[in-house]
């Protein structure tokens, strides 16, 4: 029997000992951190395709990225663009961790990395051969590559984690919806290890399409990329649309205490829940949000006093933001106004199923740290948006408790709870 078999679900904790990013801040956690603290953008005009079609022509692309650094080049051939992220974070997360596991221990290691909408680029690049040339030039490996579980597979085959391993779908909740279920299977003492996350790479000209046609995307700073991603600002315009790839390592802490782990934080809570309202539009009155964040309070057993910063999903779209807004103040009271939130997206653009890991990334730093990075592009008060969202400057003050919280179409809300590890 393993010591995790022998304690009862509620005595399990779990800790994060390893981070791995890849980000159009950069390649690598210490990129994106760095340019989170300093309020530097990765909006910018898209390269790799055609946007004049479009009426959005920016977005969080990641250029000069090459995959052949983390994986065979067949495997890279025969693997779509989230899965090349995802295999260049995990890499990241690993040797951030020095994680180094035996044959037997890698039974009780899994992977679980969402993604939104998985392979995209490999549907375009599919079906278009499909109508131009015919069936019999489809790709044999056109399936494997496109299915949204395929990170999670691909990954624990380069890694040999035999564990737990799934891949939640839940659009732009994907990845917090990953590391949750992730932290829910090690407490029920199905794994000592588990590398979580999200990961996305749907930058092209069909996920534009579907995007523009939506009237979802930011239209008016085609001009200015580094503007154009504005959460909670009065003249917002729409989301700016990104890529990358964001992942956790979890541990048990008896595992992590046990090799001398250097610990980051430990993750305390998870809770989900639905709007049960629209497709894409939030709950006006942010019931399904606001019931997330008192029950992963609740199960982290911390208090609204507690909270020292909140990751907010803050995409820079009009309903977004205003009813966000809505649901913390449901929730904090008079409270609301004084805990520092803010929006990474305003520098990463909205990184769809990899918003979760990435953001996850931005909450356990900002505990490490003390610093907390700013929503930059604030520069119009919305009268609906009034909390603090750390406008333009980052802020220098001590983290014990941190929310990252997203949403996604379909209604999903998730919140992730990480403390300061107190040993």
């Amino acid at each position: 029997m393993s010591e995790c078999d022998s304690k009862s679900v509620r005595d399990l904790r779990v800790v994060v000992t390893g981070l791995g990013a890849i980000t159009p801040l950069g390649f690598g956690v210490d990129s994106l951190w760095n340019s989170l603290i300093s309020g530097r953008s990765g909006i910018k005009a898209i390269k790799s395709f055609d946007t004049s079609p479009f009426n959005c022509r920016i977005g969080g692309e990641i250029v000069d990225f090459d995959p052949t650094e983390y994986m065979d080049y067949k495997d890279v051939k025969r693997n779509d663009r989230f899965v090349h992220f995802a295999v260049a974070a995990a890499h990241e997360a690993i040797a951030d961790a020095g994680l180094s596991l035996a044959d037997e221990e890698k039974l009780r290691a899994g992977v679980m990395i969402g993604s939104g909408i998985g392979g995209m680029t490999t549907i375009e690049f599919q079906s278009e051969k499909f109508h131009t040339v015919g069936q019999n030039k489809v790709s044999p490996f056109m399936i494997p590559a496109l299915i949204c579980n395929i990170a999670s597979g691909v990954v624990a085959i380069e890694t040999g984690f035999m564990g737990p391993n799934l891949s939640v779908v839940t659009a732009c909740a994907s990845g917090a919806n990953s590391i949750g279920e992730a932290y829910s299977t090690m407490k029920l003492g199905k794994a000592e290890v588990m590398l979580a996350g999200g990961s996305e790479a749907a930058l092209n000209a069909l996920g534009f399409a579907g995007f523009c046609s939506m009237k979802a995307m930011s239209t008016g700073f085609n001009d200015n990329p580094a503007m154009a991603s504005r959460p909670f600002d009065a003249k917002r315009d729409g989301f700016v649309m990104g890529e990358g790839a964001g992942l956790l390592i979890l541990e048990t802490l008896e595992h992590a205490s046990a090799r001398g782990a250097k610990i980051y934080c430990e993750l305390a809570g998870y809770h989900c829940t639905s709007d049960a309202f629209h497709i894409t539009m939030p709950h006006p009155k942010g019931f399904g949000l606001a019931e997330c964040l008192r029950s992963v309070m609740r199960e982290a057993a911390v208090s609204q006093e507690d909270i020292d910063y909140i990751n907010a999903h803050g995409t820079s779209t009009q309903y977004n933001d205003k009813y966000e807004t809505v649901a913390v103040k449901s929730v904090f009271g008079d409270l609301a106004s004084q805990i520092p939130l803010s929006s990474t997206k305003s520098m990463t653009g909205h990184l769809l199923g990899a918003s979760g890991g990435v953001e996850a990334i931005a909450c356990v730093k900002a505990i490490q740290t003390g610093q907390i990075p700013p929503t930059i592009n604030y520069e119009f008060p919305d009268i609906e948006c009034d909390l603090n969202y750390v406008p333009n400057k980052a802020l220098s003050k001590e983290v014990k408790v941190a929310i990252s919280e997203n949403s996604g179409f379909g209604g999903h809300n998730v919140a992730l709870l990480f403390k300061k590890f107190s040993g």
